[in-house]
């Protein structure tokens, strides 16, 4: 068996095994694409009416109104925007958002909750299938291996795409999508055209998925610019946080914890004019988020972002004194060692977020891409597998008329002759059109 023959076979188990959850994280990837314009988009409505003056409400009001709307969730984020007539936003946890009237701290609603359900489903698909509990880290592994099986493919297809001979007419057929194919033929094409022509972004995209999912794949990225890896994994660092936060959430939802930590320790009559000295620190910032609860009086952390979330070289993280308001640090991304710049710009390349919309299309693009990768490549491979089991029957016919045992109508025929109608079926079984 020669190394390409190898090779290929491989190229095929593998994808036959992990073709369906690949598909699946590749309709998912496709429908996430937009999430956060649309989400925004659906949201709209909630725009607000500056009046004279402009006074922002303290944020003491905001979190106070936040919770008599909704006193079943505790704030896990206060979010204000430069925009003026853009709301101010408080994360409940769990996907929930409640938009507020900055200037009057009225509470506004929850904004689209068809829309963010329908992405949060989308996005429980695409990182654990859906799974909750102790099955979903299972899931988890299982799109882990599966994002490998997938970097496999499209590195192992494009070897497999080089023609075996060089002439137009070969290099045609894998190199541009062709009109008019149908079948094999057009499986064929398209497999191979799109898996020459978004080779690059899917191993963008597969690739820093694999980071994401793997902890040692994370540790790699340090190890690769000579960087000791950190001690928990980015991944496994919010993972942990993660839990253990939607933990506090159902001890306090189920009555155990009955004096909450408060949001803003001690700081309700000074968290203003530290949030108008994050503010003022840069004039591109688009967002700035304060985590709840304050753990700290002396550190207080604000998220600076000038980008669009998902955008880690414009965002910073800054640091105050909550009695002095005294900046004690100003961490940028370019301060960042190159292992953590790295880290956080695979995270994001995952979506395209990165490059902003454009990068999003292509991300969008290539996971669509990816899907009709694995159709088609499911559908060459059954057809391969339907081929060989009509090879296997027209085999045993063969033998069965050889020796004389039957003929096509039944008959026994003498050892060693065939009739010319028999040699002609045995042809069109043997070696089927299409």
């Amino acid at each position: 068996m020669t190394l390409r023959k190898l090779l290929f076979w491989t190229h095929l188990a593998v994808g036959a095994v992990a073709g369906l959850v690949i598909l699946l994280m590749s309709v998912t990837g496709a429908l996430l694409t937009y999430q956060k314009q649309i989400t925004a988009w659906a949201d709209r409505g909630y725009r607000v009416e500056v009046p004279a003056g402009g006074q922002r409400a303290p944020v003491a009001a905001l979190l106070a109104s936040a919770s008599a709307a909704t006193p079943d969730a505790r704030p896990t984020s206060l979010v204000v925007r430069q925009d003026s007539r853009a709301p101010a936003s408080i994360a409940l946890g769990r996907g929930r958002t409640l938009f507020l009237d900055p200037y009057t701290a009225a509470a506004l609603g929850e904004g689209s909750t068809r829309v963010r359900t329908f992405f949060r489903v989308n996005t429980d698909l695409h990182r654990w299938l859906a799974m909750k509990d102790k099955p979903r880290e299972t899931a988890r592994l299982v799109t882990g291996v599966s994002n490998l099986a997938f970097l496999f493919l499209v590195l192992s297809g494009l070897v497999l795409w080089v023609p075996r001979r060089w002439t137009w007419t070969q290099t045609r057929a894998v190199l541009l999508p062709r009109r008019g194919l149908r079948g094999k033929a057009r499986d064929y094409n398209w497999h191979h055209v799109l898996g020459l022509w978004f080779a690059i972004p899917l191993v963008m995209i597969v690739a820093s998925g694999v980071v994401i999912s793997f902890p040692w794949a994370s540790a790699l990225v340090y190890r690769v610019v000579g960087e000791k890896p950190p001690t928990a994994s980015p991944a496994a660092a919010g993972a942990a946080v993660a839990t253990s936060a939607a933990n506090a959430r159902a001890t306090t939802l189920a009555g155990k914890t009955t004096t909450p930590a408060p949001l803003l320790a001690g700081l309700d009559g000074s968290i203003d004019a530290l949030l108008a000295r994050a503010t003022a620190h840069t004039t591109d910032w688009r967002t700035v988020t304060l985590q709840l609860p304050i753990k700290s009086a002396e550190k207080v952390s604000f998220a600076i972002d000038a980008g669009n979330g998902g955008q880690p070289q414009l965002r910073q993280t800054l640091v105050l004194d909550g009695a002095t308001a005294a900046v004690l640090s100003n961490e940028r991304f370019a301060d960042g060692t190159r292992g953590r710049q790295l880290r956080s710009i695979l995270r994001f390349t995952h979506t395209g977020e990165v490059l902003g919309v454009p990068g999003q299309t292509v991300a969008g693009l290539a996971s669509l891409a990816g899907a009709i990768l694995v159709w088609t490549g499911l559908a060459l491979s059954f057809r391969r597998l339907a081929a060989w089991l009509r090879r296997g029957r027209a085999a045993k016919y063969a033998v069965e008329l050889t020796n004389g045992e039957t003929s096509a109508v039944g008959g026994a025929v003498p050892r060693g002759e065939f009739a010319y109608s028999e040699r002609l079926r045995l042809r069109s079984v043997s070696n089927p059109s299409g």
